[in-house]
Protein backbone atom coordinates (compact mmCIF):
# COMPACT_ATOMS: atom_id res chain seq x y z
CA UNK A 1 0.00 0.00 0.00
CA UNK A 2 1.42 2.99 -0.38
CA UNK A 3 1.01 6.22 1.15
CA UNK A 4 -1.10 8.96 0.57
CA UNK A 5 1.13 12.03 0.86
CA UNK A 6 4.93 12.54 0.81
CA UNK A 7 6.90 13.32 4.12
CA UNK A 8 6.90 17.16 3.56
CA UNK A 9 3.41 17.13 2.34
CA UNK A 10 2.64 15.61 5.92
CA UNK A 11 4.49 18.30 7.71
CA UNK A 12 2.52 20.85 5.99
CA UNK A 13 -0.75 19.34 6.79
CA UNK A 14 0.04 19.21 10.57
CA UNK A 15 1.64 22.54 10.54
CA UNK A 16 -1.15 24.35 8.96
CA UNK A 17 -3.72 22.27 11.42
CA UNK A 18 -1.54 24.06 14.39
CA UNK A 19 -1.87 27.27 12.86
CA UNK A 20 -5.80 27.30 12.38
CA UNK A 21 -6.34 25.59 16.10
CA UNK A 22 -8.75 28.54 17.89
CA UNK A 23 -6.48 30.52 20.30
CA UNK A 24 -9.27 29.70 23.26
CA UNK A 25 -10.74 25.97 22.57
CA UNK A 26 -14.57 25.83 22.01
CA UNK A 27 -16.76 24.05 24.78
CA UNK A 28 -19.55 21.75 23.89
CA UNK A 29 -22.87 21.95 25.95
CA UNK A 30 -22.61 18.78 27.92
CA UNK A 31 -25.70 16.54 29.18
CA UNK A 32 -27.62 18.13 31.58
CA UNK A 33 -29.80 16.51 34.51
CA UNK A 34 -32.76 15.88 33.90
CA UNK A 35 -35.83 17.29 31.61
CA UNK A 36 -37.03 20.19 34.16
CA UNK A 37 -34.20 22.47 33.43
CA UNK A 38 -32.12 23.35 31.12
CA UNK A 39 -28.95 25.93 31.15
CA UNK A 40 -28.56 28.93 29.40
CA UNK A 41 -27.31 29.10 25.79
CA UNK A 42 -23.58 28.95 25.54
CA UNK A 43 -23.56 29.82 21.91
CA UNK A 44 -22.10 26.82 19.56
CA UNK A 45 -22.14 23.20 21.30
CA UNK A 46 -22.31 20.00 21.01
CA UNK A 47 -25.75 18.55 22.02
CA UNK A 48 -25.53 16.10 24.37
CA UNK A 49 -28.45 13.55 25.71
CA UNK A 50 -29.96 14.55 28.98
CA UNK A 51 -28.29 12.49 31.84
CA UNK A 52 -30.42 9.90 33.18
CA UNK A 53 -31.68 8.85 29.57
CA UNK A 54 -30.95 6.16 27.50
CA UNK A 55 -29.26 8.37 24.93
CA UNK A 56 -26.60 9.18 27.81
CA UNK A 57 -26.02 5.13 28.67
CA UNK A 58 -25.99 4.97 24.89
CA UNK A 59 -22.55 6.80 25.18
CA UNK A 60 -20.83 4.68 26.81
CA UNK A 61 -18.58 1.75 25.41
CA UNK A 62 -18.77 -0.88 28.73
CA UNK A 63 -15.40 -2.50 29.01
CA UNK A 64 -13.42 -5.02 30.22
CA UNK A 65 -9.87 -5.70 28.94
CA UNK A 66 -7.83 -7.18 31.35
CA UNK A 67 -5.44 -9.87 30.17
CA UNK A 68 -6.83 -12.32 33.38
CA UNK A 69 -10.68 -11.66 32.39
CA UNK A 70 -12.59 -14.77 32.70
CA UNK A 71 -15.14 -16.30 30.72
CA UNK A 72 -17.68 -15.49 33.74
CA UNK A 73 -16.47 -11.78 34.05
CA UNK A 74 -17.35 -11.33 30.42
CA UNK A 75 -20.84 -12.90 30.59
CA UNK A 76 -21.39 -10.58 33.52
CA UNK A 77 -19.86 -7.62 31.39
CA UNK A 78 -22.73 -7.81 28.48
CA UNK A 79 -25.25 -8.77 31.49
CA UNK A 80 -24.97 -5.56 32.79
CA UNK A 81 -24.73 -3.76 29.31
CA UNK A 82 -28.25 -5.69 28.45
CA UNK A 83 -29.58 -4.12 31.69
CA UNK A 84 -28.16 -0.88 31.12
CA UNK A 85 -28.49 -0.57 27.66
CA UNK A 86 -24.79 1.14 26.52
CA UNK A 87 -23.96 1.46 23.35
CA UNK A 88 -21.14 -1.22 23.09
CA UNK A 89 -18.96 -3.93 25.28
CA UNK A 90 -15.42 -3.22 24.20
CA UNK A 91 -13.42 -6.49 24.49
CA UNK A 92 -10.11 -8.64 23.47
CA UNK A 93 -9.78 -10.88 20.38
CA UNK A 94 -10.27 -14.11 22.39
CA UNK A 95 -13.88 -12.77 23.78
CA UNK A 96 -16.12 -11.19 20.62
CA UNK A 97 -17.15 -14.33 19.46
CA UNK A 98 -18.52 -14.87 23.40
CA UNK A 99 -19.81 -11.33 24.12
CA UNK A 100 -21.70 -11.64 20.48
CA UNK A 101 -23.48 -14.47 21.20
CA UNK A 102 -24.37 -12.99 25.03
CA UNK A 103 -26.01 -9.64 23.27
CA UNK A 104 -27.63 -11.21 20.31
CA UNK A 105 -30.98 -9.82 20.21
CA UNK A 106 -29.84 -6.44 21.51
CA UNK A 107 -28.67 -3.40 20.09
CA UNK A 108 -25.65 -3.70 21.63
CA UNK A 109 -22.66 -4.03 19.81
CA UNK A 110 -19.40 -5.19 20.30
CA UNK A 111 -15.76 -3.66 19.94
CA UNK A 112 -12.69 -5.46 19.54
CA UNK A 113 -9.37 -4.04 20.52
CA UNK A 114 -6.73 -4.39 17.74
CA UNK A 115 -2.58 -3.77 18.38
CA UNK A 116 -3.93 -3.82 22.15
CA UNK A 117 -1.73 -1.84 24.17
CA UNK A 118 1.19 -0.85 23.10
CA UNK A 119 0.39 -0.26 19.47
CA UNK A 120 3.60 -1.67 18.09
CA UNK A 121 2.12 -5.04 16.64
CA UNK A 122 3.40 -5.05 13.07
CA UNK A 123 0.74 -3.99 9.88
CA UNK A 124 -0.02 -7.86 9.23
CA UNK A 125 -0.36 -8.56 12.50
CA UNK A 126 -3.33 -5.72 13.29
CA UNK A 127 -4.79 -7.03 9.86
CA UNK A 128 -4.90 -10.84 10.88
CA UNK A 129 -6.37 -9.54 14.00
CA UNK A 130 -8.72 -7.06 12.40
CA UNK A 131 -9.92 -9.52 10.08
CA UNK A 132 -10.97 -12.08 12.88
CA UNK A 133 -12.55 -10.09 14.86
CA UNK A 134 -15.13 -8.89 12.23
CA UNK A 135 -15.07 -12.91 11.56
CA UNK A 136 -15.85 -13.51 15.28
CA UNK A 137 -18.91 -10.87 14.74
CA UNK A 138 -17.44 -7.60 16.07
CA UNK A 139 -19.15 -4.58 14.89
CA UNK A 140 -16.52 -2.02 15.83
CA UNK A 141 -12.51 -1.99 16.15
CA UNK A 142 -10.72 0.17 18.74
CA UNK A 143 -7.34 -0.08 17.18
CA UNK A 144 -3.38 1.57 18.67
CA UNK A 145 -1.85 2.90 16.39
CA UNK A 146 2.23 2.71 16.52
CA UNK A 147 2.82 5.61 18.53
CA UNK A 148 6.30 5.36 18.74
CA UNK A 149 6.16 5.75 14.85
CA UNK A 150 4.26 8.93 15.17
CA UNK A 151 6.26 10.56 18.04
CA UNK A 152 9.03 9.95 15.78
CA UNK A 153 7.44 11.61 13.10
CA UNK A 154 7.01 8.16 10.54
CA UNK A 155 3.78 9.34 9.18
CA UNK A 156 3.99 7.54 5.88
CA UNK A 157 4.07 4.31 8.28
CA UNK A 158 1.28 5.52 10.90
CA UNK A 159 -0.88 6.34 7.49
CA UNK A 160 -0.39 2.77 6.35
CA UNK A 161 -0.91 0.66 9.60
CA UNK A 162 -4.31 2.61 9.90
CA UNK A 163 -5.48 2.69 5.76
CA UNK A 164 -4.93 -0.93 5.56
CA UNK A 165 -6.83 -2.20 8.59
CA UNK A 166 -9.65 0.49 7.13
CA UNK A 167 -9.11 -1.36 3.56
CA UNK A 168 -9.28 -4.69 5.13
CA UNK A 169 -12.84 -4.25 6.66
CA UNK A 170 -16.73 -2.59 5.48
CA UNK A 171 -17.40 0.77 5.52
CA UNK A 172 -20.31 -0.25 8.04
CA UNK A 173 -17.25 -0.71 10.44
CA UNK A 174 -16.80 1.45 13.28
CA UNK A 175 -13.20 2.18 13.40
CA UNK A 176 -11.75 4.00 16.26
CA UNK A 177 -7.90 5.21 16.58
CA UNK A 178 -6.27 4.92 19.91
CA UNK A 179 -3.48 7.75 19.86
CA UNK A 180 -2.36 6.95 23.70
CA UNK A 181 -2.30 11.17 24.62
CA UNK A 182 -0.43 10.58 27.51
CA UNK A 183 2.89 9.28 25.84
CA UNK A 184 2.46 12.35 22.76
CA UNK A 185 3.39 16.32 22.27
CA UNK A 186 0.75 18.58 21.40
CA UNK A 187 2.24 18.39 17.83
CA UNK A 188 1.90 14.52 18.15
CA UNK A 189 -1.57 14.71 18.86
CA UNK A 190 -2.58 16.56 15.88
CA UNK A 191 -0.32 14.79 13.80
CA UNK A 192 -2.30 11.65 15.29
CA UNK A 193 -5.68 13.30 14.20
CA UNK A 194 -4.74 14.24 10.58
CA UNK A 195 -3.34 10.99 9.70
CA UNK A 196 -6.71 9.19 11.12
CA UNK A 197 -8.54 11.29 9.27
CA UNK A 198 -6.81 11.09 6.24
CA UNK A 199 -6.95 7.36 6.07
CA UNK A 200 -11.11 7.65 7.03
CA UNK A 201 -10.71 6.41 10.38
CA UNK A 202 -14.23 7.13 12.16
CA UNK A 203 -12.81 8.34 15.94
CA UNK A 204 -9.68 9.01 17.43
CA UNK A 205 -9.59 7.58 20.86
CA UNK A 206 -7.81 9.17 24.07
CA UNK A 207 -6.18 6.19 25.33
CA UNK A 208 -6.21 2.29 26.14
CA UNK A 209 -5.98 3.36 30.00
CA UNK A 210 -3.05 1.29 30.62
CA UNK A 211 -0.45 3.68 29.74
CA UNK A 212 -0.26 7.01 31.80
CA UNK A 213 -2.87 9.37 32.58
CA UNK A 214 -5.61 8.53 30.35
CA UNK A 215 -8.08 11.01 28.86
CA UNK A 216 -8.08 14.87 30.10
CA UNK A 217 -10.30 17.73 29.09
CA UNK A 218 -6.91 19.43 27.16
CA UNK A 219 -6.26 16.25 24.40
CA UNK A 220 -10.45 16.32 23.85
CA UNK A 221 -10.02 19.98 23.20
CA UNK A 222 -7.22 19.64 21.28
CA UNK A 223 -8.47 16.49 19.07
CA UNK A 224 -11.93 17.87 18.86
CA UNK A 225 -10.33 21.07 17.50
CA UNK A 226 -8.49 19.19 15.11
CA UNK A 227 -10.87 17.03 13.61
CA UNK A 228 -14.22 19.39 13.43
CA UNK A 229 -16.82 17.36 12.24
CA UNK A 230 -15.22 15.53 9.96
CA UNK A 231 -14.81 12.38 12.39
CA UNK A 232 -15.49 11.94 16.59
CA UNK A 233 -13.89 11.38 19.76
CA UNK A 234 -13.77 8.87 22.25
CA UNK A 235 -12.66 9.65 25.52
CA UNK A 236 -10.85 6.80 27.81
CA UNK A 237 -8.71 5.79 30.56
CA UNK A 238 -9.77 7.22 34.23
CA UNK A 239 -13.52 8.38 32.98
CA UNK A 240 -15.20 6.96 36.40
CA UNK A 241 -17.68 9.76 36.87
CA UNK A 242 -20.62 11.26 36.30
CA UNK A 243 -19.04 14.42 36.14
CA UNK A 244 -15.83 12.82 34.11
CA UNK A 245 -18.50 12.23 31.41
CA UNK A 246 -19.88 15.37 31.59
CA UNK A 247 -16.64 17.45 31.25
CA UNK A 248 -15.26 14.75 28.39
CA UNK A 249 -18.53 15.37 26.66
CA UNK A 250 -18.35 19.06 26.72
CA UNK A 251 -14.85 19.07 25.75
CA UNK A 252 -16.08 17.45 22.64
CA UNK A 253 -15.96 13.57 22.92
CA UNK A 254 -19.08 11.66 21.40
CA UNK A 255 -18.25 8.31 23.17
CA UNK A 256 -16.88 7.17 26.46
CA UNK A 257 -14.65 4.19 27.03
CA UNK A 258 -15.18 2.97 30.38
CA UNK A 259 -14.85 -0.19 32.97
CA UNK A 260 -17.03 2.41 35.37
CA UNK A 261 -20.44 2.44 33.17
CA UNK A 262 -22.52 0.70 36.03
CA UNK A 263 -21.26 3.33 38.50
CA UNK A 264 -21.71 6.20 36.02
CA UNK A 265 -25.54 5.36 35.14
CA UNK A 266 -26.39 4.87 38.47
CA UNK A 267 -24.73 8.20 40.28
CA UNK A 268 -26.61 9.69 37.27
CA UNK A 269 -30.39 7.93 38.24
CA UNK A 270 -29.36 9.01 42.18
CA UNK A 271 -28.55 13.14 40.99
CA UNK A 272 -31.95 12.85 38.66
CA UNK A 273 -33.65 11.75 41.68
CA UNK A 274 -32.36 14.13 43.71
CA UNK A 275 -32.82 17.06 41.37
CA UNK A 276 -36.68 16.17 40.78
CA UNK A 277 -37.47 16.13 44.15
CA UNK A 278 -35.33 19.74 44.71
CA UNK A 279 -37.27 21.08 42.01
CA UNK A 280 -40.40 19.74 43.42
CA UNK A 281 -39.64 21.41 46.68
CA UNK A 282 -39.54 24.80 45.01
CA UNK A 283 -36.98 26.51 43.28
CA UNK A 284 -33.39 25.51 42.57
CA UNK A 285 -30.22 27.65 43.26
CA UNK A 286 -27.57 26.18 41.07
CA UNK A 287 -27.22 26.74 37.25
CA UNK A 288 -25.68 23.39 36.52
CA UNK A 289 -26.34 20.82 38.71
CA UNK A 290 -23.32 18.63 37.67
CA UNK A 291 -20.63 21.19 39.23
CA UNK A 292 -22.44 21.37 42.87
CA UNK A 293 -21.95 17.94 44.44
Amino acid sequence: MTTRYTQEEWLAIIDRARQELPAERIYYKAPDIGTYYKAPDIGTYYKAPDIGTVEFAKCIDHTLLKLDATKEQIDHLCEEARTYDFKSVCVRLKWVERAVQNLRGTSIVVACVIGFHEGTYSVSEKVREATQAISAGASELDMVLNYKLLMDKEYSAVFTEIAAVRSTISHLTVLKVILETSQLSTTDVIAGCKIAQAAKADYVKTSTGFNGEGATIENVLLMKSVIGDSMKVKASGGVKTVRDVVRMMEAGAERIGTSNGVHIVKEAAELLKNFTHQVGQGPVETTRIWTDY
